[in-house]
């Protein structure tokens, strides 16, 4: 099914950096960024185990616990469990991406896609969570950036464990809608080519932005199109670099990207378009795409995202990056 259906709008609020990603976030500070979101009508919030061993969905959970929870949608993942025993978060074996959530919970997490691990860990999320119920569950991370050249073996594990289970949930009525959530195109394609279990939609994070998406346009988004299957971009802004901030793929940019977000910059400025307006409506243009859930901690960072959305970005600024081969021509922009 389409999960157009389900989600309250294009724009929502995706909460890994409230794990404490990059940086130890005050709670009150977390708190006041998830009120804002909602004050400024944000009703679908994602979420994941993984993001600070829990920190992300304790907090998520405590500051949406005065709303009713019939007025938002929620999603979070499954293929990690968090244990009660701590580990160094800094010394965690997270492939390309070392030294993620290094200043979260310091519980150990555990990789495990099996049957039983995601019946426990949907259990778990609804405790953190303080909710009765899960509306979408996305399969975590079953990509070679976290998982190296085990990675087939990891999404085997997966698709023979939690994307079953995942299935039989949701045509028993207990989540709306499942999918996967990965930073790469490759998993997402070899799901595409199962004739069962079939996900609803996919949450694909970095791989279909203004600096990245010439490899999603070749087969997944056209194939996720023609089957039904929707695409949520996490990451819109890549890891912040299309936002003012200096980290790209969750570490430090190199200084071929910088350059790359300095050239769009300046066609930007030439044409009076902000650079989140031009990232955000980017991503969210291609038919597949459904929404969009950039991540924030501080309150403005959400009025900032809600006035991109609207923002009126003229038809000469998309021709412009198409001319300097800024963005792929076969790429579909928003007209106006």
């Amino acid at each position: 099914m389409s999960i157009t259906t389900l989600l309250p709008g294009r724009l929502g609020f995706g909460t890994a950096p409230l794990g404490n990603m990059f940086r130890a976030i005050p709670d009150d500070e977390a708190a006041a960024t998830v009120e804002a979101a909602w004050q400024h009508g944000i009703r679908y919030f994602d979420t994941a185990p993984f993001y600070g061993a829990g920190l992300s969905e304790i907090r998520l959970g405590e500051a949406l616990s005065g709303h009713p929870r019939d007025a938002y949608v929620l999603s979070t993942k499954v293929g990690r469990i968090i244990l009660d025993e701590v580990e160094d978060p800094a010394a965690r074996d997270l492939g390309e991406k070392g030294g993620l959530f290094e200043h979260g919970r310091p519980n150990k997490i555990v990789n495990d896609y099996s049957a039983d691990a995601t019946l426990r860990s949907i259990e778990d999320s609804l405790k953190r969570l303080k909710t009765d119920r899960l509306d979408i569950v996305w399969v975590h991370d079953v990509a070679q950036d976290f998982h190296g050249d085990q990675w087939l073996a990891v999404y085997e594990s997966a698709r023979t464990g939690a994307f079953r289970v995942l299935d039989r949930l949701r045509d028993e009525g207990v989540i709306k809608a499942w999918g996967l959530g990965v930073n790469r195109v490759e998993p997402l394609e070899l799901t595409l080519d199962l004739e069962e279990p079939r996900p609803d939609a996919f949450l694909l994070a970095g791989r279909y932005t203004l600096l990245d998406h010439s490899r999603a346009l070749q087969r997944l988004l056209p194939a996720a199109a023609a089957q039904n299957v929707d695409i949520v971009v996490g990451g819109p802004y890549s890891s912040g670099v299309l936002a003012g901030g200096t980290h790209f793929e969750y570490q430090k940019a190199p200084a071929d990207i910088v350059a790359q977000v300095e050239r769009i910059k300046a066609l930007a400025q030439q044409h009076g378009v902000g650079i989140k307006a031009a990232a955000l409506q980017f991503s969210l243009a291609h038919p597949a795409t459904v929404a969009a859930i950039p991540g924030a901690t501080r309150p403005s960072r959400i009025a900032e995202d809600v006035a991109a959305l609207d923002e009126t970005v003229p038809a000469a600024f998309w021709t412009a990056l198409r001319e300097e081969k800024l963005i792929s021509p076969d790429a579909p922009v928003p007209t106006a």
